[in-house]
């Protein structure tokens, strides 16, 4: 947990940095709640962290009941530390160039949401919204952060009537959900071929990651001997613990992991 709340601290950093040193000096939008906010900041004179930390409270409160008490927890958490960073890192230009501030701060802003994804949580606001779209519907979250913020972007052109900014904001959100699911890839599915003489202990252990396995007699062409082949489908995020177990208990399994196009029927999303 030391190290979730690390990876979530820093994921906090890289959103207000992205946010104070990129996007904010040059009136350039994350998309999302930051979106939102940063819209109100800069047309009102309301603090654009306080509104950050308002606009999420709905969302968290519906990620409570729909995605589970600790990924809001971290969410929580993220979004707490993220505000209170926004309002300690001073406003300053990394950058006077426009469209290299809005490539950078589409990174960071990804970077942060994406890490967090990755522990379990997520940096508030659309977020959440994203991961409930595809917990629903299995579509990778990036990919539905850039389409729902497309809304924010069209605001942020009609009320500012610049659309220089609003389509370097739209570059900029592109990037991060691109980052987003470069990072979070529980989204991506591999099927695992495993052919063992440690069936039942291996199928024991397996079994522990919540995943359907299906035992097949097998028979080597060459030696004539029988042996079993585990078959599962599983996450790209999964694998590597899936793999730990197959080293630890059969070192001489012979494994074939090969990328899924899709998955009908019963699956479990996360």
């Amino acid at each position: 947990m030391i190290w979730t709340y690390f990876v979530i601290f820093v994921g906090a950093v890289s959103i207000a940095v992205g946010f104070n040193l990129f996007l904010v000096p040059h009136h350039l939008l994350s998309g999302g709640v930051s979106g939102l906010s940063m819209i109100v900041g800069y047309f009102t004179s309301l603090d654009i962290s306080v509104m950050y930390f308002v606009f999420n409270i709905p969302l968290l409160v519906a990620g409570w009941f729909k995605l589970g008490r600790r990924f809001v927890s971290l969410s929580i958490l993220s979004v707490i530390l993220t505000t209170w960073m926004i309002a300690m890192i001073p406003v300053w230009p990394a950058t006077d160039d426009s469209l290299l501030s809005a490539i950078f701060g589409g990174v960071l802003v990804g970077l942060g949401s994406g890490i967090s994804f990755r522990v379990g949580g997520s940096s508030g606001g659309f977020d959440i919204l994203g991961s409930i779209i595809s917990h629903s519907r299995d579509f990778p979250v990036g990919s539905v952060l850039v389409a729902i913020n497309g809304l924010v972007i069209l605001a942020m052109g009609y009320l500012e009537k610049d659309w220089n900014s609003a389509l370097a904001s739209m570059a900029s959100i592109y990037v991060g959900g691109k980052v987003v699911d470069f990072i979070h890839i529980s989204h991506i599915k591999v099927t695992v071929y495993i052919i063992t003489n440690q069936t039942e202990e291996l199928l024991k252990r397996l079994l522990t990651l919540h995943r359907g396995v299906t035992k097949i007699k097998t028979e080597g062409a060459y030696s004539h001997v029988e042996k079993d082949m585990l078959m599962t489908v599983t996450t790209r995020y999964e694998l590597a613990e899936l793999q730990r177990i197959i080293k630890e208990t059969d070192p001489k399994a012979f494994v074939n992991i090969v990328e899924t196009v899709g998955v009908m029927g019963s699956f479990r999303k996360n």
